[in-house]
């Protein structure tokens, strides 16, 4: 390859990887201080069609006072880590879980998932409880299946019927998805960076400081490894789990902080109602509102490092605190 002015073009740069056991490579990179310095160490697992390489920037001050070590991967087909035929909602736990002792991680770490990366949290709670020092899910996606949600509530949802159609055509006609998604006359997936149907007015302020969802292009979309991540991912967040996350008994019985959801009121892709039915369900699991917040308040000033410190050192920003009234609505 070269450059237009006919120089050599710089070969890509390689992410590290490592080999589990059934053959596959993962890729992952590492930020804060030294692994072997670090008082923390904290794997974090992106959303759908996101990567490694996702903006979770955090002042380098926090990190050097909290000694934070940070594990970001490729989730199976995304990025440079190889796709898994046989992804579950368990193989992704299994997964991370390898990748940790093969990093020499320690025998416990703390996970931190963003939007649909939460789903491969739900499974680290059901399967790898013992492993776990503190758990964080931002924006954790709902998947309508779960028995344990009151029908009262997912009945009157819109958002049920679009994600039910959305499976049965991901499902059973793979080949007009990607048919319908690739064509120049179908509006572009990465309409959604431009829609306030589906961000609220500071989800749209971020947009505009992140890179946004570079695989949900038509360019991406049209390569079928991409298509195929994206649809197996999909399929497997919003399919039938084998456990009801809100049959999980706490695994810190002996913490009072030991997991949490940060959730957007004005999220308008996952309902703020059902984060609400889990935390009752789940009183061990502190919830956290953000009154102005929609899906990517992961990206907004000043969240990312309240988020560290609720789950690092027990703190409360009072701001993101829901009154009883809002808990029990």
């Amino acid at each position: 390859m070269e450059n237009p002015d006919g120089s050599p073009e710089d070969p890509p740069v390689l992410s590290p990887k490592v080999k589990l056991s059934d053959g596959r490579h993962i890729a992952y990179r590492e930020r804060g201080v030294p692994k072997a310095k670090s008082n923390c160490r904290i794997i974090i697992v992106h959303g759908f069609g996101s990567s490694k390489d996702m903006n979770f920037q955090v002042p380098q001050e926090l990190i050097e006072e909290l000694g934070i070590y940070f594990l970001l991967y490729d989730r199976a087909g995304y990025g440079e880590s190889d796709p898994n035929p046989k992804r579950s909602v368990k193989s992704e736990a299994l997964d991370l879980q390898e990748l940790a002792d093969q990093l020499q991680i320690g025998p416990k770490f703390y996970v931190i998932g963003v939007s649909m990366g939460s789903y491969p949290i739900w499974s680290c709670l059901k399967y790898i409880p013992e492993r776990l020092a503190g758990v964080a899910m931002v924006v954790p996606v709902i998947n309508y299946r779960w028995p344990s949600f009151p029908k009262s509530l997912t009945r009157e949802d819109d958002r049920r019927g679009v994600v039910k159609l959305l499976y049965w055509i991901a499902k059973y006609t793979p080949g007009l998805l990607h048919w319908l998604v690739t064509r120049k006359w179908s509006p572009s997936p990465s309409v959604v960076e431009e829609k306030p149907v589906f961000f609220n007015k500071r989800d749209m302020e971020a947009l505009k400081k992140t890179e946004g969802f570079p695989m949900l292009t038509k360019e991406r979309l049209r390569e079928q490894s991409v298509f195929d991540t994206l649809r197996s991912d999909f399929l497997v967040c919003y399919g039938d789990w084998d456990f009801d996350p809100m049959e999980l008994t706490n695994p810190f019985p002996e913490k009072q902080n030991g997991i949490h959801i940060w959730q957007g009121h004005e999220d308008k892709i996952v309902p703020f109602e059902l984060q609400r039915c889990i935390s009752r369900k789940l009183p061990w699991i502190q919830y956290h509102e953000v009154p102005d917040g929609g899906h990517l308040l992961v990206h907004y000033n000043g969240l990312r490092e309240a988020i560290l410190r609720a789950m690092l050192l027990g703190e409360e920003h009072h701001l993101y605190k829901p009154s009883a009234d809002k808990v029990v609505a």
